[in-house]
């Protein structure tokens, strides 16, 4: 598939989309307490985005059958909302696609259940801060791998586990587009970035040093292979003439 640069018109339809995204995260972030499950999350985002005149993306896609993504502690990505309560200590990661107008935005993002162990208190904050400086690399000139060495800088430092064979990518109208976008990387190596390019920067490490992961036999969710815990933040950045555009920002 070939890339598909936007024009600021575009970004913009985009960025609306990430305006409900971002204040809908706002609205889960709130509702996150030791008792409530993923499926009442879940339920909430699915009638907050219909009040925004928006539809969850990813219900449908491929066959799967929620509005949101719910990963609790060794389930990394694409967990299946249920209806387990979240304990104190637990730590979930709420992936949500919102379509406006046939515009998408993207962004998961890992909560604290109650109080948390340090070790995964440091985990959350190490990992957003990498989200950060990969979107600071994402300047027109720069590369792909100036984002992946980025991220994976604060992970090596940390001695986290990176999962990589999850990556971010290309969004518009479409949920995956090209090009991938890996959490590692090599200073100036891989495609380079032009304004117009709207991407995913979605770092997800984990306590465990190797980052290796399963999928389960749902067919969608993916758990650390050694049971410890990991985070995933992530944002949609547009890549433009006066640097990095976040359009999901919280």
């Amino acid at each position: 598939m070939e890339i598909t640069l936007k024009s600021r018109e575009e970004i913009g339809y985009m960025q609306e989309a990430g305006r409900i995204l971002s204040s809908c995260h706002r609205g889960v972030a709130d509702k996150i307490t030791p008792g409530i499950t993923t499926m009442q999350i879940n339920d909430w985002v699915e009638e907050y985005l219909a009040r925004q005149g928006a539809v969850p993306e990813q219900k449908g896609f491929k066959g799967y059958p929620y509005a949101t993504c719910a990963s609790v502690n060794d389930t990394v990505c694409h967990g299946f909302p249920d209806e387990v309560p979240l304990a104190e200590g637990d730590v979930v990661t709420i992936d949500i696609v919102v379509n406006k107008d046939g515009w998408l935005a993207d962004s998961g993002w890992s909560y604290p259940v109650g109080r948390v162990s340090k070790p995964l208190e440091r985990l959350l904050k190490r990992t957003e801060k990498a989200l950060y400086k990969g979107i600071a690399q994402a300047v027109a000139g720069n590369t792909i791998g100036d984002i992946g060495y980025a991220l994976e800088k604060v992970a090596r430092r940390s001695r986290y586990g990176i999962v990589k064979p999850l990556v971010g990518h290309g969004i518009g109208r479409s949920l995956h587009e090209p090009p991938d976008v890996p959490a590692f990387g090599n200073r100036h190596e891989g495609l380079k970035l032009v304004e117009g390019l709207v991407i995913t920067i979605e770092p997800i490490f984990t306590l465990g040093p190797s980052g290796a992961v399963l999928w389960n036999d749902d067919g969608w969710s993916v758990q650390t292979a050694d049971g410890s815990r990991g985070v995933q933040f992530e944002h949609t950045v547009a890549v433009t003439r006066e640097g990095p555009l976040i359009l999901t920002q919280q």
